[in-house]
């Protein structure tokens, strides 16, 4: 009986301190997500930052070709969700309903889905055309590869990466967590974490949304001050 009861306590214990071990770990990612240190706005020097392509960022989602597992009302509040949290950077933004003749016209960003528009790529802002094209057949390989994983998390990913362009910020973050960021170079260089062993614990270690440092550099891309306490909305 003594024995059952020391399994059983070294059972818990062990349950409880994977638990712990997941919670520490996601708590200092969440901690870098909300906290910009002065020395962590780095980036790859792969394009120069400029400011958002107007003062009034008005976006609209043309749901035509989108994948069916995405409706047009879960796409919408992406799109929504990630240009609230980028008018942090002190630009102002407003939804606008889908509306052909304004797209025709180029008046406002369009978020759409185009397999030519995307280049190849899952997403691809345009700042001239005033797009943000997704690949459905992208996010249909992704799908068929891994039907497990959640694709809305990668799909809001994607919005908020490509909005940020939209915003001035052209060149990567090296900094991991950032949603502008790319992981590596292409030239074996890696990008920067609190955590070393990110890579190791998580297959997407990107924030869905802006984090600290994003929406900071794009403040003074845009000429505004550093916000000195942020919390994301993710």
């Amino acid at each position: 009986m003594i024995r059952t009861i020391l399994a059983l306590i070294l059972v818990i214990n062990f349950g409880l301190l994977k638990t712990q071990t997941a919670y520490s770990i996601e708590s200092l990612r969440i901690q870098e997500i909300n906290e910009c240190r002065n020395d962590e706005i780095m980036t790859w020097g792969d394009g120069r930052d400029r400011s958002a392509t107007s003062s009034l960022m008005e976006f609209t989602y043309n749901p035509k070709g989108s994948p069916e597992w995405f409706s047009a009302y879960q796409v919408l509040a992406m799109v929504t969700k990630a240009s609230e949290s980028w008018s942090q950077c002190g630009v102002r933004t407003r939804m606008i309903p889908w509306n052909s003749s304004l797209e025709k016209q180029n008046l406002i960003i369009v978020v759409k889905w185009d397999e030519k528009e995307s280049g190849g790529n899952i997403g691809l802002a345009n700042l001239k055309r005033r797009t943000l094209s997704l690949s459905p057949g992208v996010f249909g390989l992704l799908k068929t590869r891994n039907p497990k994983h959640d694709s809305r998390e990668t799909l809001q990913m994607v919005i908020s990466h490509e909005m940020g362009h939209l915003f001035g910020l052209m060149a990567h973050s090296k900094r991991c967590v950032d949603v502008l960021s790319y992981y590596d170079n292409g030239k074996g260089e890696v990008c920067f974490s609190r955590d070393p062993l990110w890579k190791q614990r998580t297959v997407e270690y990107r924030s869905t949304l802006p984090t600290a440092c994003d929406i900071n550099r794009c403040r003074k891309t845009n000429g505004n001050p550093p916000l000195s306490n942020f919390i994301s909305s993710q």
